[in-house]
């Protein structure tokens, strides 16, 4: 009779007893981990990404692209229940698109309490609930390697047609694209695209997006990682200095100072790997002097120099013509935090509370008559606005973002490089901005966002390992 193993009987280690737990069949006791599913993203979701930012010229119609892209993704999402997003996008880059929506969406709420306009605080901030399925179909767009190949290089073509057709604008003194599309609206409804007193008081390069939306200068200094690093991938330094010269001399003209100061950050963190600090210093002497050329050929950037000369004076006029009268809306700016530190005036409530806190009112200025309609500047829109609170909540965003950064290996660094210098040199606080609660610039600043947060968190390591670079 064969005797009965017990707890003193010793048992094979390569026997039945070892090779399997009770209830688990033989050939899956010691098989590895399951592996989760691959991040694939979703290969329509860099035509809703290019197709928004192509339609900028037409801000409406680009709204529009933006809140079909986010009933699109959310649509996805149900179809797939939610419980096959990971193959959307890896769990991180969902985290980390959603606190960056929160950090950016939560202080509109909060400002509406007790906002100088309640009505479209709350308004504001219930529209701008799209941003969140639109920034996780930005992260998907993405989420693959041929999705960022084809939303980076897409962005990289765009804003090269644009540079182009500034260029050519600066040469002749009409955008090619913007007189097609200037003549489409007119064969359509009879109506140019801008009154004629807009065309007469234009001083800058406008592009495709026109004379009375004179952008130009900000959106091609933001979107320029994306070129520079494809031509760099491309052509090499010789292509980074080409795409720089082109890109450099439409921003100039265009006349906006903040994109210049926003390029030139683009130019010393790009550059200086590419190139190195000598050759990045020969770089900027050549820029020095190439703008000493244009003060002496273009009215506009002589025009503008001019102005800036002012910086130097003693008298608060003189400093505030340097500045197109940003210290009068900065001065209001700080009233609006004393008066409402908490929670700010409202999202979009600088308008309202401006003719109360005005330090000069009645005088014209730089604008013209009319109250300011925002901060001109980062931090004081947060702070002027959304109040301590918001402030808090864009630095816990920031904070966020950076750790991803910090604790991301070098592989996932390298593909969101591109996607991280535009949305640094955009939120860069030492600068003037267009307002990031308006629907044109904070649509594409949180369009920034969620590029940087799905590619750099696209694919985490397998097993769990982190990567240093530092």
């Amino acid at each position: 009779m064969p005797s009965m193993p017990n707890s003193s009987t010793p048992t094979d280690p390569n026997g039945p007893a070892a090779a399997a737990p009770i209830g688990l069949p033989p050939s899956t006791a010691h098989a590895p981990p399951e592996l989760p599913p691959a991040i694939v993203g979703w290969r329509w979701a860099p035509v809703w990404v290019l197709a928004y930012v192509a339609l900028l010229f037409a801000p409406g119609i680009a709204e529009t692209a933006l809140s079909l892209g986010a009933i699109t993704m959310l649509v996805k999402l149900v179809l797939a229940r939610f419980n096959t997003g990971a193959r959307l996008l890896s769990d991180p880059a969902w985290a980390l698109t959603s606190v960056l929506f929160a950090a950016y969406w939560l202080p509109e709420l909060i400002s509406a309490i007790d906002a100088v306009d309640p009505g479209r605080a709350l308004r504001e901030a219930a529209v701008d609930l799209r941003y969140l399925p639109f920034l996780w179909l930005v992260a998907a767009a993405v989420a693959s390697k041929e999705g960022r190949r084809t939303t980076f290089g897409g962005l990289a073509i765009i804003i090269s047609i644009w540079t182009a057709d500034a260029l050519l604008q600066g040469i002749s003194g009409t955008s090619p694209l913007f007189f097609l599309i200037d003549a489409l609206k007119h064969a359509l409804n009879g109506h140019s695209t801008c009154s004629e007193a807009e065309i007469a008081s234009v001083d800058r390069l406008g592009g495709i997006l026109g004379p009375c939306n004179l952008k130009l200068g900000q959106v091609i200094a933001s979107f320029s990682p994306f070129v520079l690093y494809a031509a760099a991938r491309r052509y090499g330094v010789g292509g980074w200095l080409a795409a720089s010269a082109a890109v450099g001399i439409v921003v100039v003209l265009a006349g906006s100072r903040a994109s210049w100061i926003t390029f030139a950050l683009v130019l010393l963190l790009s550059g200086w790997r590419l190139l190195g600090w000598k050759r990045l210093l020969a770089l900027f002497a050549s820029g020095l002097l190439a703008l000493v050329v244009l003060n002496f050929t273009s009215t506009q950037v002589h025009d503008r120099l001019q102005r800036t000369s002012h910086i130097v004076s003693t008298d608060l006029i003189g400093v505030d013509t340097a500045l197109s009268g940003r210290t009068r809306i900065w001065r209001a700016a700080l009233c609006m935090v004393a008066e409402h530190p908490i929670n700010g005036v409202g999202a979009r409530g600088f308008r309202e509370a401006f003719p109360a806190c005005d330090p000069q009112p009645g005088l014209v200025t730089s604008w013209g008559y009319g109250p300011a309609l925002h901060a001109h500047q980062l931090i004081l829109e947060v702070l002027s606005e959304t109040g301590a609170f918001g402030l808090l909540m864009w630095l816990a965003g920031a904070a966020l973002a950076w750790r991803a950064w910090t604790f991301a290996d070098g592989a996932a660094r390298e593909r969101a490089r591109p996607a991280m210098l535009a949305l640094l040199v955009t939120v860069f606080p030492f600068n003037t901005h267009l307002a990031f609660y308006s629907t044109f610039w904070g649509g594409l600043t949180l369009l920034l966002a969620a590029l940087y947060a799905g590619s750099l968190l696209a694919q985490p390591p397998l097993d769990g390992t982190r990567v240093d670079s530092r």
